[in-house]
């Protein structure tokens, strides 16, 4: 009976609160993909319910359950489309050691490029000027 009444809590606490679905599905990401998928599949049976969000995403309700297990293994255009229907969307953020790192050849010909790009401007002759 614990474990139900923890459940109906959290679901009850993820229908007040899209700040705090979006905050449980964050940390839920950067503890493992099985528990992203277990966490969206509590933020849709909060807000909409498993069988209507199927219903709206055109996805199967069994795949969806399947989907969103702890074992299952989602499409990015299903993924896509249960958080679009939840009024939610993917982001992609650089982890904090990656910031660390040594530039990259692509980083330093940016750089170069940027470099070029304000010589280029300097060196272009100004209107009504001489060349």
């Amino acid at each position: 009976m614990r474990g139900q009444d923890y459940r109906t809590d959290l679901l009850e606490d993820l229908r007040k609160d899209r700040k705090d679905a979006a905050a449980y599905l964050t940390a839920a990401a950067r503890d493992s993909q099985e528990a992203l998928l277990v966490a969206l599949r509590d933020v849709a049976e909060a807000l909409k319910g498993i069988g209507p969000l199927a219903a709206e995403t055109g996805v199967n309700r069994e795949n969806l359950y399947r989907a969103l297990s702890g074992a299952g293994n989602p499409r990015l255009s299903t993924l896509g489309s249960v958080l679009s229907a939840l009024g939610m969307s993917l982001s992609v953020n650089l982890k904090q050691s990656f910031n660390e790192r040594r530039p990259t050849r692509t980083t330093k010909r940016r750089g170069l490029m940027n470099k070029t790009s304000a010589h280029l401007k300097k060196a272009q002759p100004r209107r009504g000027g001489r060349a």
